[in-house]
């Protein structure tokens, strides 16, 4: 059965909270900044007369005087936007207890379980949050209803202010495929401009385009981007304060100079290695599985994985598996641009038990050996920073090492 999620945005909420005070002001173009007196400020939110006058948040005050001589600038007070935001997150709450904040002013609320309560139809609670927001605090939110969170934010999006759509398995190719590529969520600056060149326009250009050749362009953001543009998130609705565990822990690095024969390599996987490792003893994972992506200076990609015999969180072992992908599947003469290693399959490190046999002690002993130094480092970077102690075989830019001045200087 497909989930019901809510995306709730309070629409241009800091000037509509601004103008519970000032109701003469409703009719006018108004905008909140950071400082009405400077000219160098900027407007940090505006009312719908402003917006018809393509009064832009983030653009400086002048740029937006310029649009709209009769602006009229009201200082910020982000105590009363926080007050308001926990109120009205404490009104969703009266009707699912999955409610997850994103932002100061827009949540997602999972209302499976308890729709039937209020009637069992999706449309109209969306409606009865709206009139109860409207009632109860004179603001008005949008309201995207959908079977996941991304298709639930972009309909919240598709018509505002004060609006309720809805977007189903069966209409959203209608609705969301014509909509440019860059409403999408996460679709940042960079995924855009390598998508323009690829002809991807549109939502549904992206979820037209192959998938493999996306995760080649964009790693595994491409493929999420691809699933979120087919209708394929899954994500949960996670109330805030509610830890989540990863599925996979990864570091990637695109270096200054490519890095030049398998020693250079070796000492990069070894630096991305100590990272990942590192993030996983944080979250109390070990890992079963380790994937290794290499990018050269045409851009071309290859990546590999592996599964693990023995579930691990040491730097050590996580760079001897990435580079035996490594030895199997690149031209060690070749040079590299850059390198993501990732541990994947995580299970929690208390649920680790490992199979003994009559050999295995002086092994064991040693991994042992290995956790105690590794916490240990953690805990000097814990107190002085995630730069005060590394391995030896990690310098920070392999790449550059070649190029560095000798000890004494280049005399």
């Amino acid at each position: 059965m497909d989930r019901i999620i809510f995306h709730c945005d309070l629409n241009s909420f800091y000037a509509s909270v601004e103008l519970l005070s000032h109701p003469e002001l409703r009719h006018l173009p108004v905008a909140v900044c950071g400082d009405p007196a400077s000219r160098h400020g900027i407007i940090l939110a505006k009312n719908e007369p402003a917006k018809a006058f393509q009064v832009k948040t983030a653009e400086t005050i002048w740029q937006a005087k310029k649009k709209c001589p009769a602006l009229v600038l009201l200082p910020a007070h982000h105590g009363l936007y926080r007050d308001f935001s926990r109120k009205v997150n404490s009104l969703y709450q009266e009707y699912t207890d999955l409610v997850e904040p994103f932002g100061i002013d827009e949540s997602w609320l999972d209302v499976t379980g308890t729709l039937h309560l209020f009637g069992g139809d999706g449309a109209a609670l969306a409606d009865r949050l709206r009139e109860e927001v409207r009632s109860r605090f004179g603001l008005t939110i949008s309201v995207g209803v959908s079977f996941n969170k991304v298709f639930a934010k972009l309909g919240s999006d598709y018509k505002k202010p004060d609006a309720t759509t809805v977007i189903t398995r069966e209409n959203f190719r209608e609705i969301v495929w014509p909509l440019p590529v860059t409403d999408l969520l996460y679709v940042g600056r960079a995924a855009a401009q390598t998508f323009q060149k690829f002809g991807i326009r549109t939502i549904g250009d992206l979820a037209a385009f192959d998938r493999e050749q996306l995760f080649r362009l964009l790693g595994k953001n491409g493929v999420q981007l691809h699933d979120f543009a087919s209708g394929e998130d899954r994500s949960p609705v996670t109330p805030a304060g509610q830890y989540t565990p990863p599925k996979s822990i990864g570091n990637g690095y695109t270096f200054p100079d490519d890095l030049q024969g398998r020693e250079e390599i070796r000492a990069g996987v070894a630096q991305l290695a100590d990272q990942v490792a590192v993030r996983l003893r944080k979250h109390g994972m070990k890992c079963q599985g380790v994937s290794l992506a290499i990018r050269d200076p045409n851009f071309r990609d290859i990546s590999r994985q592996t599964r693990l015999e023995v579930p691990t969180d040491l730097a050590r072992e996580l760079t001897q598996v990435a580079m035996e992908l490594a030895d199997g599947c690149w031209n060690m003469s070749s040079p590299v641009r850059a390198l993501t290693v990732t541990a994947i399959y995580l299970i929690p490190a208390g649920e680790v038990g490992t199979q003994l046999d009559l050999f295995s002690g002086g092994q064991e002993e040693k991994r042992r050996r290995l956790e105690r130094l590794e916490g240990a480092l953690d805990a000097i970077r814990a107190k002085y920073g995630p730069g005060a102690i590394s391995p030896a075989s990690t310098p920070r830019d392999p790449g550059q090492e070649r190029h560095a001045p000798p000890p004494g200087g280049r005399g």
